[in-house]
């Protein structure tokens, strides 16, 4: 069996096991988010800001998601800086001012180490602000690796919610005979599933309570909701669309 995908499939396997109640509590908050016609912000740096585009304008997803893109904690216009960006205390605050949060929102933040100032500091400001926080990060990085934050604490320290990727720490978590460094990061592909499944038990609890969710579909099928129609209620509150 293919080594990547046997890997993946046993971590999803242990999530399925272990984060259930996790998830249906992540799940229960957009529920409410939604319901209180709030937005659900979602907030990474470097490559885990490609969660907040998973849940963002997505076919099947939902529409009231406002992805916090700051062009200095991404990777397209400089790694380094990014890498520099994302471990200065003080930076995310000034990047979260630029979005309107609300206490009716909620936020999740995306940190796979879950050590660095930005996203730790991300949270810190969602709770100042009346915002639940979910994070979705790796406990066994958090336990292993000391925050860069000058309050000595992770980022699943300021957490309502916590969805462990069970990420090795540095990420990577394959070893090849020969090579002294693993290969393969897991964090994209079971960050992906879980925000996924959580968006899953979110339109199941709303139907549950006879709630339409508000969801998106894919603008390349010929039958499709319109996203104009969809996306008029949220339009002043999403930044990025």
């Amino acid at each position: 069996m293919n080594p990547m995908f046997q890997l993946v499939h046993a971590l999803l396997d242990r999530i399925e096991t272990e984060q259930m109640e996790s998830i249906r509590r992540a799940a229960h908050i957009l529920a409410t988010v939604i319901k209180n016609e709030g937005i659900i912000h979602v907030f990474g740096t470097g490559h885990s800001h490609m969660m907040a585009l998973e849940l963002f304008d997505r076919a099947g997803g939902l529409a009231p998601v406002n992805p916090i893109l700051d062009s200095g904690l991404m990777l397209h216009e400089s790694a380094l800086t990014s890498t520099l960006l994302e471990r200065l205390e003080g930076y995310a605050p000034i990047v979260l001012k630029r979005y309107s949060l609300k206490p009716q929102d909620c936020m999740i933040i995306i940190s796979n180490s879950g050590r660095n100032p930005a996203p730790i500091e991300a949270a810190i400001e969602a709770k100042r602000l009346g915002l639940p926080v979910i994070a979705l990060t790796s406990l066994q990085q958090s336990k292993t690796l000391s925050s860069r934050h000058s309050s000595g604490k992770h980022l699943c320290d300021f957490a309502d919610v916590v969805l462990d990727n069970l990420g090795v720490p540095g990420d990577a978590a394959l070893t090849v005979d020969g090579l002294p460094y693993r290969i393969c990061p897991t964090s994209t592909i079971v960050g992906a599933s879980i925000l996924e499944s959580v968006v899953y038990y979110t339109v199941v609890e709303l139907l549950r309570e006879g709630i339409d969710p508000p969801l998106l579909t894919s603008a390349n099928l010929d039958t499709t909701l319109d996203p104009e129609e969809v996306f008029a209620k949220y339009r002043h509150r999403i930044r990025h669309l």
